[in-house]
């Protein structure tokens, strides 16, 4: 292998989350250029007919015939030739959850972030939880339901006698809030279910946790600060991760620092409890006793220019570009 590796960045995709892919890739591949690495631009979904123009492999708008089957047509074809690393930029499904970790692996490519299983364990909100309460971390109570066995009854008969108003209800494997609503009553509940399934085929119905929204990052084996998220608008959705000024952020997050200390513990159980590596995101609601509820766990983290985990890193003196340096040696 050379002394610089080369570099496949892999973006887009076909999830409703490929836009935000997009975002990430344009932020790591500057940095990875400024690096000084060879690197190429893969969209998995366009399969062997890849955008002749630079600029296209970032537009928001796709171009023609994009679809799941033409990843392994890409991951099996000669784009992949002499590619010493795969960073993997894609978002959500087919992304984050295994799948095209799962197909690097078979072509025996090497890439960024966690393996297989612990992706898909990621993605997997309602494992995720099962193995956070087995390992001692602490998260909300939930329950899942399916298209076959959940019904609206099942449903409300939870909330009411287990959890209460307000509830949160999400598809059980999206990222970025897609899909998710906050019911303050009963009569949310049945629009919100449609909007879930629209997304997944299990939904996570769960309790919500009323505090402050805090996150930490992992690197390798080490917690990095705290950092709170500020929403203008009170929650922290889709627009106030994405839209710059809709939110403010704190790091390190102004709380004492034992309870500090306690969420980078559960931070670090959480991300090792599913056996991720390399890097990784953990977000937490905290109650006014400082108790933290920890909501899942990021895998592939985003790298936009509001994206936490490189702010986290600056805390600690670490720049965007050396963030990326670390995550392509800590992956090879």
């Amino acid at each position: 292998m050379k002394d610089k590796p080369r570099i496949a960045l892999l973006l887009g995709g076909t999830s409703p989350e490929k836009t935000l892919s997009k975002h990430s890739a344009a932020s790591i591949y500057t940095a990875v250029k400024n690096l000084g690495y060879e690197c190429k631009l893969i969209n998995p979904a366009y399969g062997l007919n890849q955008p002749e123009k630079f600029d296209d492999f970032f537009s928001e708008e796709d171009l023609p015939g994009i679809s799941n089957r033409k990843y392994m047509e890409a991951v099996n074809s000669r784009l992949f030739d002499e590619v010493d690393l795969a960073f993997i930029g894609l978002h959500g499904r087919w992304g984050e959850d295994g799948t095209i970790q799962a197909l690097l692996e078979l072509r025996g490519i090497k890439y960024t972030g966690s393996k297989l299983l612990a992706s898909s364990l990621c993605m997997d909100k309602s494992m995720s939880k099962i193995l956070f309460q087995h390992y001692g971390v602490q998260t909300a109570r939930w329950l899942t339901v399916d298209r076959k066995s959940g019904d609206i009854n099942t449903v409300n008969k939870f909330i009411e006698k287990e959890i209460g108003f307000p509830a949160v209800i999400k598809p059980n494997d999206q990222g970025s809030t897609v899909g998710l609503t906050i019911c303050k009553n009963k009569s949310e509940i049945k629009a919100a279910i449609e909007l879930a399934f629209s997304y997944s085929d299990k939904v996570l119905i769960e309790e919500y946790i009323p505090g402050r929204e805090l996150t930490v990052a992992l690197l390798e084996d080490r917690a990095l600060p705290v950092l709170e998220i500020k929403p203008k608008s009170g929650f922290y959705d889709f627009e106030s991760k994405y839209t710059l000024g809709m939110s403010e952020y704190t790091v390190p997050a102004e709380i004492p620092q034992g309870a500090a200390e306690k969420m980078q513990e559960q931070a670090l159980l959480a991300f090792n409890s599913l056996g991720c590596e390399v890097y990784g995101r953990v977000d937490f609601r905290m109650k006014d006793n400082y108790e933290p509820y920890c909501l899942e766990v990021n895998s592939l983290p985003g790298m936009t220019a509001t994206s936490l985990v490189p702010k986290m890193a600056k805390a600690v003196g670490i720049s965007f570009e050396q963030l990326i340096e670390r995550i392509i040696r800590l992956s090879l």
